[in-house]
């Protein structure tokens, strides 16, 4: 036969989907998803089967754990010894199952996430509880298949004398599905089952009335009403999970957080570390010291603070910042007639009572045939001892037991199994007393059995059975309720101040965008003197801001963006060194520049309003609160057009005037109160109509009342003061009034190319010049000419080099400013 015969084509696609179709659901159906009748996984059911099997059971000693895995594994379920351990462990574990299903004896492991011993260190048994999920396993109440090799019966579902599912809940990952359903409290199940067992057409809302929601055997708040119904309405939902704690107050005025639950499945240990990892790095400022005191007594946590800390504050930064509060997920998902299902909780009890129905039923027919097969034999004793001796005769009269047989079948009407019980009847069985015995034997086993009868025809009744077996486990292992339930999700609301501690410190910007803060304290023992500040060379500093740890500063940029910057997340430097680029502090593209930096304490509480002005003219108003933001990153604060970009942004008063000076010396005065307040992304107003080649180049705030003067000076050192009497006040959007007059041609020597800075002075100020590159040039106000005329062309205050131009003006911050 040719080679290309022995082989059928097939599509690699159709060949690896259909392997991976059958792999994926063998392990949703027989791994990692549990069962909606009793709420066990394949293995977690070998493991109470096998040791059900073996008598191993809450009325005999513990035996050790290395038996049960090995009979799990050699009979039932032919996977690694760990994975069977690990699934006995979790049984055996009370802080991970609602009601434990295996009695452990020795080291189980521990809320601290420590592992158990190994398997052959310790030791276990059923508990009781565990024998009402496995009770009546013998009475036909299950289905039963064959085990891996065919060697052995195991049960395809287990009885679940309770809703197990529910109770106990179970956390499992397969191939396309996950399930997450948390532990309830077995008194509201059972009475929820109940209650729908009475009324099918119950609603949601009514079955909620009896399970409020989860119940986790570590205890601690469960929060979000809303969340809980979602989940019991479709599978799916969330709920948060809060520690339980108490603030107590010691001796000294002091005052420490007491936990003593906390949420479900959080590992203490690490839940402890986490908040001395946060009192170390000095991100909560009051804890004095982090103590795990858990004991014999339970578990207890406790979080000393320091005198005057805000406990409240604290225990809001500590629910928002670790464990102690979690969300939980719902994702309810059973298998459901091979098939998994996402249940919602009337889905899931339903499920559950037709198991139930189904064996009780099984049950009963069981217990029914047995007594049917009683009754049938003890008629026919009752049948012989009535005409005993003719049955003697007849059995003497046999050849031998088959012939007897026959003989009595058919002499006096008996079935084969009846005059089988005859010929194994004892002689002293033939007494009066015994005769006695038969018949009153038959009559409480037919009674039994029209009563057994009477289950199998009623539906009432056979619910009715359900419900009494229900309230014989509630009564037994019911217990109080561990979780708290809160219907609303208390908000965290951390202040600032229990995160960081208030200081006043000096912020610095350089020009090259270099950024720091520094502690009074370094800039007192580095001489005190503001122009004094560490600096790259070739760099200076822009500004010098009196601020506290618990400000924020609003950093906008020329391209229109702006930056919430929490004054205690800037680097701490010494008042001698250069500070951190602050391109590493805040998310700033390199292209774009910093133009103004205002120093706020709460966005959403300021009042007052900022004042954008663009190289185009462009003037707009925003309140101070619109920029309280969340995020992080470069949020919007001005909408630009083509080629315009931010010039200023300072805090804006109506009651003053506004005046903007252009690069070719033309000036604007008007009323701040003619920009009306607008949203944060716009545009704005025109301040000052300029021509093709002019842009703004200065923005100044002035007094209504101003009797100072205006010093304008250019980019060649030329400047000159004018009177604020002599600048009227006009409207918005004309095109100003000329204030400083730029000389031009060959033969005349220039005093300017360009409108540099200007500033309104009541006294004499000191300022420095930089230019190219970077060099500084002091000067003060009073060298510039004093004049009556607006448009003048100023005089020389500054010497320069050839090519040289002045290209910003900075006021001396080491002299004292008497700006208004």
């Amino acid at each position: 036969m040719a080679t290309n015969e022995q082989y059928m084509p097939a599509f690699l696609e159709e060949v690896v989907g259909d392997r991976f179709g059958r792999y994926s659901k063998y392990i949703i159906q027989d791994r990692a998803i549990p069962d909606v009748r009793d709420g066990l996984k394949p293995v977690q059911r070998r493991i109470l089967y096998a040791m059900y099997e073996s008598g191993n059971t809450p009325d005999k000693g513990y035996r050790k754990s290395a038996k049960t895995v090995g009979d799990v594994m050699g009979n039932y379920h032919p996977h690694g010894d760990a994975s069977i351990y690990d699934g006995m462990v979790r049984m055996a574990q009370p802080w991970k199952m609602g009601h434990t299903l295996v009695d452990g004896h020795g080291n189980w492991g521990s809320p601290d996430d420590d592992p158990a011993a190994a398997m052959r260190y310790t030791e276990a048994r059923l508990s009781s509880i565990a024998m009402e999920i496995l009770r009546d396993i013998d009475r036909n109440t299950v289905q039963f298949k064959d085990n891996f090799d065919n060697t052995a019966k195991e049960p395809m579902v287990l009885p679940a004398r309770y809703p197990n599912l529910l109770v106990n809940g179970v956390s499992g990952i397969s191939s396309g599905f996950a399930t997450e359903i948390p532990p309830h409290n077995l008194q509201e199940v059972i009475e929820a089952c109940i209650a729908l067992m009475e009324n099918p057409a119950m609603e949601l809302d009514e079955l909620m009335n009896y399970v409020k929601g989860p119940d986790f055997p570590t205890g601690g708040i469960i929060m979000g009403g809303s969340g809980i119904r979602e989940a019991y309405e479709s599978g799916k939902g969330r709920i948060y999970v809060r520690a339980k704690t108490e603030i107590e107050t010691l001796r000294g005025g002091k005052q420490q957080i007491v936990i003593t639950e906390i949420p479900y499945q959080v590992v203490k240990v690490r839940l402890v570390t986490a908040m001395e990892n946060l009192r170390l790095e000095k991100k909560v400022e009051g804890i004095a010291e982090v103590r795990d005191e858990s004991g014999r007594d339970g578990l207890r946590i406790v979080v000393e603070l320091k005198k005057d800390a805000d406990a409240e504050g604290i225990l809001a930064f500590l629910l928002k910042k670790t464990d102690l509060q979690v969300n939980y997920n719902f994702n309810m998902v059973a298998i459901v007639n091979k098939a998994p299902h996402q249940l919602g909780l009337k889905g899931i009890l339903e499920a559950y009572i037709a198991h139930q129905r189904e064996v009780v039923t099984r049950r009963t027919q069981y217990d029914l045939d047995k007594l049917e097969a009683r009754a049938h034999v003890l008629e026919g004793l009752a049948k012989a001892l009535n005409v005993l001796d003719e049955v003697i005769a007849a059995i003497k009269a046999s050849n031998n037991r088959q012939d007897a047989h026959q003989n009595l079948q058919w002499m006096f009407g008996l079935t084969e199994r009846q005059s089988d019980a005859i010929l194994n009847l004892q002689l002293y069985r033939l007494t009066n007393l015994e005769i006695n015995q038969v018949e009153k034997e038959l009559a409480d086993i037919q009674k039994k059995i029209k009563q057994l009868q009477a289950i199998l025809d009623s539906d009432k009744k056979l619910i009715g059975l359900i419900k009494k077996e229900l309230m014989e486990s509630h009564e037994r292992f019911g217990i109080n309720r561990r979780s708290e339930i809160r219907e609303e999700v208390e908000e965290l609301k951390v202040n600032l101040e229990v995160m960081v501690n208030s200081e006043d410190v000096l912020v610095t910007l350089s020009n090259d965008g270099y950024i720091k803060r520094t502690s009074m304290l370094s800039f007192t023992r580095s001489g005190a003197e503001r122009s004094g500040s560490g600096v790259k060379e070739d760099d200076f500093i822009r500004e010098v801001l009196d601020v506290n740890t618990l400000d924020n500063l609003l950093v906008f940029t020329q391209r229109g963006q702006y930056f919430v910057l929490p004054v205690h997340q800037i680097p701490d430097f010494k008042w001698k060194d250069n500070g951190t680029a602050i391109v590493n502090v805040i998310s700033m593209t390199r292209e774009d520049r910093i133009i103004g930096v205002i120093p706020v304490r709460n966005l959403e509480q300021e009042t007052g309003s900022l004042v954008f002005v663009t190289k185009r003219g462009q003037v707009k108003r925003t309140e101070v609160k619109d920029y309280a933001t969340k995020r992080s990153g470069a949020v919007a604060a001005c909408k630009l057009g083509e080629g315009d970009e931010v010039l200023s942004v300072t805090r804006g008063e109506q009651a003053r005037d506004l005046m903007l000076i252009t690069k070719n010396g033309m000036s604007i005065r008007f009323r701040a109160e003619e920009v009306s307040t607008m949203g944060r992304v716009s545009t704005g107003v025109r301040g000052i109509q300029l021509v093709d080649d002019d842009e703004v180049v200065t923005s100044l705030w002035v007094d209504g009342e101003e009797d100072g003067q205006l010093m304008v000076m250019t980019d060649l050192g030329y400047a000159k003061r004018t009177s604020m009497l002599h600048y009227q006040t006009q409207s918005r959007g004309g095109k100003g009034v000329s204030t400083f007059e730029l000389k031009e041609g060959k033969r005349v020597k220039p005093n300017g190319n360009r409108i540099i800075a200007a500033y309104v002075c009541r006294d004499h100020r000191s300022f420095i010049a930089i230019t190219p590159p970077n060099r500084t040039i002091p000067f003060s106000s009073k060298q510039a000419l004093q004049t009556d005329e607006r448009r003048h062309v100023g005089k020389s205050i500054i010497t320069l080099d050839r090519n040289d131009v002045i290209i910003a003006v900075l006021e001396d911050l080491s002299t004292n400013s008497a700006d208004v």
